[in-house]
This record gives structure tokens, C-alpha cells and sequence, in this order.
């Protein structure tokens, strides 16, 4: 070694882009300022990809989809204190998602913060994140970035997915090592999320309840469509006939349109299965926790009277809301492959009088929503601007659906039919607005169109980011339904001194906000013009903002959570 060689050093910054390069972490989103400007710079001009917002949640949640999207921790960068806090929100939602992504912040020195002596944005941030996401660690010296990022890598993508908080104080950012040292230092993580195999014995149980099954149904969630086991779920839905309910973020890993989805009859087999099959879902809420009238066995209606079977990599998952009777646990790729060949060769189709009385009801309510996409109404609804995106995704069918808000919600997710896996990305467990735009960037930076659907209070929360959509020049369509306020825009304040808190100003031209970055704005107050304008988004691939002018009228309040509204539940009762 030379002299030359032996002086030289590799600071800080240097480590945490090659500790990220090394294990595939490509990309970015942020929003820069002291103490991580440099290292936006610096990771930039190493061929990083870094995507910089307006806001930090939006940066946020564009990471957690990153992760949903491509299995790789999704990587988010922030400035300490309110800049941490703002992407804490976005890292609590992927933990709770089960969406694999790292919050990487700046803070104050440990010796100033812990004796509270009011260092610039001052804030024990590591005491903060733990209790908010599946790990949280602090850096402290260079020699130690390497193990940070291997063990935030590991903890994101194995077992259940999650969110990690690492930990970078601005002191670590003046340290350097010698540049051999410090390179040893780095860690290639090999196996990140390795397979996690159910037991034998597991697998049978869970065959035979389903053998023996006159009514099976299977439920896919979004736990599914992460596991990127698509070829072993469908022969298993396929070989052994059950029909099956895709949630919404797993609408697409098998074809809407397929013939044993049981979409479109969706009260009947919740009410009426008597062996149910979760993959990759829970059963919180959005499954009413599996009990009340939403649920029941046959004819008699009895909340409890089905038996469950609930593949998930998370042992304490199954009887947190009622008894399983064949948990099958491991990651979901090898538990269905292990199911399906423990069903071997002769497995027989479920009874047909169980599939036809759905195929009946299929048939019944896709007639119903096909006479009412139909009509044209004038102003437009929902359904008949809905009708013009479902043709267009449809035709489009790789196309990324990004869905947000209430009624623009519930209606969106009934309608458009997904044809490709982990293509529909929307508010996910908790069912918050405001990740619109960070999931539709997301999506974009993967090449492929981007049509957003978004209500008009849903859109107000992240809708600065259109400037970011302009900036990247990224092949988004945004879709604001626009009916004048939260829910429907008639509300009325009975003292008439001001707007009453569900309005918005009427007739808004959200259109001028991406023509005020340079991308292209259209008002559509028809279907014809909303398929015009989409068709025109598609083609040109440039950022678009479509303001649907629908009826101020349409919409409920709550959408379809109205039970979970404590107004309407008692005026309900009564």
C-alpha cells in the first residue's frame, strides 16, 4: 500500500449510499434540509434515484408503497424533529399495512437531548418511533452504519412486513474512516426474508376442514399479493374450485372477471360459508372482526358457526378475534404450495349447489350495476364517471389504480375491475386519506401509467404534490371527483354566518393546480369528456389533473362505514 492509499478515508455520507447500494436500495423519497442535504446530493450523484417532495408523509408513503410494490424496503429520508414526525405518520401506516419500509431521519445529539438542553429541533425521536413501528435503531459511530442498515433491512422484510426508524444524529455525518475499514464495515444482507415452511401436519388439518367443507370460500388479502406467490394461488383456487373475495388490494391477483370470484355476491358467502380460508388477511374490521350479522352459517345466521383456516407468517395472528380451528403457519408462498399437493390429484369440486346459488347471485348483481353504469345522468354520479375508468383500466389493464377517499372509495373499489396483481393501491388497513400522491409517485417511478382516483377531500391532503408529479414528469392521471365538499357538498349551516364544515367552495378548478406546473388540466362534466380526457393521458404519458364535476348530491355521509359514524349508527337504531 502506498502512502497516497494509506491516507485515504471514507466519510459517513459515503458509507450510507454504499450500505445502501450494496443491497439494492436504489431509491429515495424526501424532502431535503439540514442536517441530510448533502446526503440527498451525494446519493443522487453516486446514481441513487432520489425523489423530493413537498411534505414528508407524502414522501412517506410514497416509500411504504415502494415497498408493497417491489418487496424492497422502501427508503425515506428526513430532517429531524417536525420533519421526522411528519414521516412518522407514513411509517406507522406501513407498519400497519404490513408494508416493508425504513424512516431515515437526522436528530439532535444524544449528550444534548438527554439532559434536555434545547439543541436545534430537539427530540428523543428513537423513544418516539418504537412504540409506532416494528423496529427502531440509533447510529452513534461510522464503523456502525453497516450493521444499522442490515439490521433495518431484516427487520422490514422478514416475518411479517413492517416499518423500521434508523436513527442518524448530524454528529455522525462529520465522522470518517479509513477507506478499507470502512468498506469492510458494510454488510450485504444475504436471505433477508428467508422461507418459512408450515408444519405438515398443519397443512393437512387445514385439508381436510376444506375436503369436508360443503361451503368453503377463500379470502385473499393484501398479505397475498405481497408474498408475489400468484402462479401457486391461482392452481390452488383453480384445482380445488372454491370460490374466493379478493380485499381490495388484492383485487387483481386473480382477474376480477374469473369465474370463481365471489366479488359480486359478497353478503351471500360471508353470511352463508361454512369453512372460511384466509390468506394473507386478518380479520380486524374490514372483516367485522369476523362476527355480527355480517357473518353466519347457512340459514339459521349464527354468528360463530364457521370454521377457519388462516395461512399467515404470523403464529400470534390466528384467534385474535375468534377461534381458528387450522392455522397454517409460514410464509404464504410454501404454505400454498404445500397445500396443494396435499390435495394430491382427485380433489373434488365444492357442491354445485353452493357455486351455482353464488353464480345466480353473480349474475343477478353484475346485471343490476351493468343497468346502472349504463345510464347517464346529467350531472354526472359516480357510477357513470366510474364507468369511464373501468373501461379505461380495462384497456389498460397494467395500468396502476392509486384510490382514496370516501364515497370516491367505496364506489371505485365495487366498479373497476383489477386484472393484474398489486396494481390497486389504496388506503389499506386504516383507511386514511391523504396517501394518494405519495402511492401514485411511487407507482409511476416503475414506468407504468398511473391513474389516481381520488375524492375531493381525500385529494385536498397531498394535493400540492401534483408539483412533484410535474417536476419528475411522471405518467400519473389524477381524477378528482369533485362534488363540492366532504362526502356530498349540501350541507348547510343553519345560522348562515358561514359554510357549513363539509363544504368546499363550489365548482372548484382543481384542473388549474397541475396547469400551474406545467402538466395538462381538463374539467370533464361528461362521460364523453372524461374518456376523452383519459384517453389523452394515457397517450401522452404527461402528468394530468381531470376535475370530474359530479353531482353535489351524490355521495352518502361515510360511505359504506356509516356503522362506525356515531350519529348515523344511533339515528340507524332508532
Amino acid at each position: 500500500m502506498t502512502d497516497t492509499q494509506s491516507t485515504d478515508t471514507i466519510d459517513a455520507f459515503e458509507l450510507v449510499i454504499e450500505a445502501m447500494k450494496i443491497n439494492g436500495l436504489d431509491t429515495i423519497y424526501t424532502l431535503p434540509g439540514i442536517p441530510i442535504t448533502d446526503l440527498t446530493r451525494k446519493a443522487q450523484a453516486a446514481g441513487i434515484k432520489v425523489y423530493s417532495f413537498r411534505h414528508e408523509q407524502h414522501a412517506g408513503n410514497a416509500a411504504a408503497a415502494h415497498g408493497f410494490i417491489t418487496g424492497k424496503p422502501g427508503v425515506c429520508l428526513t430532517v429531524s424533529a417536525p420533519g421526522f414526525l411528519n414521516g412518522l405518520t407514513s411509517l406507522a401506516n406501513a407498519t400497519t399495512n404490513c408494508f416493508p419500509m425504513i424512516l431515515i431521519s437526522g436528530s439532535s445529539e444524544r449528550e444534548i437531548v438527554d439532559l434536555q438542553q434545547g439543541d436545534y429541533e430537539e427530540m428523543d425521536q428513537l423513544a418516539i418511533a418504537k412504540p409506532l413501528c416494528k423496529g427502531a435503531y440509533r447510529v452513534l459511530h461510522a464503523e456502525d452504519i453497516g450493521v444499522g442498515f442490515a439490521r433495518a433491512i431484516r427487520t422490514a422484510v422478514s416475518g411479517r412486513p413492517g416499518g423500521v426508524y434508523l436513527d442518524l444524529p448530524a454528529k455522525l455525518f462529520t465522522q470518517s474512516l479509513p477507506a478499507d475499514s470502512g468498506k469492510k464495515s458494510l454488510i450485504k444482507v444475504v436471505d433477508a426474508a428467508p422461507k418459512q415452511i408450515p408444519a405438515p401436519e398443519a397443512v393437512q388439518r387445514a385439508v381436510e376442514l376444506l375436503k369436508n367443507a360443503k361451503k368453503p370460500l377463500v379470502i385473499l388479502g393484501k398479505g397475498a399479493a405481497y408474498a408475489r406467490a400468484d402462479q401457486e394461488i391461482k392452481a390452488f383456487i383453480e384445482k380445488s374450485g372454491i370460490p374466493y373475495l379478493p380485499m381490495s388490494m388484492a383485487k387483481g391477483l386473480l382477474p376480477d372477471t374469473h369465474a370463481q370470484s365471489a366479488s359480486a355476491a359478497r353478503s351471500y358467502v360471508l353470511a352463508e360459508a361454512d369453512v372460511v380460508m384466509l390468506v394473507g388477511a386478518r380479520l380486524n374490521w374490514l372483516l367485522s372482526h369476523g362476527k355480527g350479522k355480517t357473518w353466519g352459517a347457512g340459514s339459521s345466521k349464527e354468528t360463530g358457526k364457521q370454521q377457519f383456516i388462516q395461512v399467515d407468517i404470523s403464529p400470534i395472528e390466528a384467534d385474535s378475534n375468534l377461534a381458528v380451528a387450522a392455522p397454517v403457519v409460514g410464509d404464504i408462498g410454501s404454505c400454498i404450495t404445500a397445500l396443494n399437493n396435499a390435495m394430491g390429484s382427485g380433489w373434488g369440486k365444492p357442491p354445485a349447489d353452493w357455486t351455482g346459488a353464488i353464480a345466480e347471485r353473480k349474475d343477478k348483481n353484475l346485471t343490476k350495476m351493468a343497468e346502472t353504469l349504463a345510464k347517464n345522468p346529467s350531472p354526472m354520479n359516480f357510477h357513470s364517471a366510474l364507468s369511464v375508468i373501468r373501461n379505461t383500466i380495462k384497456d389498460n389493464p397494467k395500468a396502476y389504480l392509486v384510490n382514496e377517499g370516501a364515497n370516491a372509495l367505496d364506489f371505485t373499489r365495487s366498479i373497476v375491475d383489477m386484472y393484474e396483481p398489486r396494481r390497486r393501491l389504496d388506503v389499506g388497513t386504516w383507511g386514511i386519506m391523504g396517501i394518494g400522491m405519495g402511492f401514485a409517485v411511487a407507482a409511476a417511478v416503475t414506468g407504468e401509467q398511473v391513474i389516481a382516483v381520488e375524492g375531493d377531500s381525500a385529494f385536498g391532503f397531498s394535493g400540492m404534490e401534483v408539483e412533484t408529479i410535474c417536476r419528475y414528469n411522471l405518467p400519473v392521471c389524477v381524477v378528482v371527483m369533485n362534488n363540492n365538499g366532504i362526502y356530498k357538498g349540501t350541507d348547510v349551516n343553519p345560522l348562515g354566518d358561514a359554510m357549513a364544515p363539509t363544504q368546499f367552495v363550489k365548482n372548484a378548478r382543481y384542473d388549474l393546480m397541475m396547469e400551474a406546473f406545467g402538466g395538462v388540466g381538463v374539467t370533464a362534466k361528461t362521460p364523453e369528456e372524461l374518456k376523452k380526457a383519459l384517453d389523452e393521458a394515457v397517450a401522452s404519458r404527461k402528468p394530468t389533473l381531470i376535475n370530474a364535476m359530479i353531482d353535489e348530491n351524490a355521495g352518502t355521509e361515510s360511505g359504506r362505514i356509516t356503522s362506525l359514524n356515531p350519529t348515523l349508527a344511533k339515528k340507524k337504531a332508532a
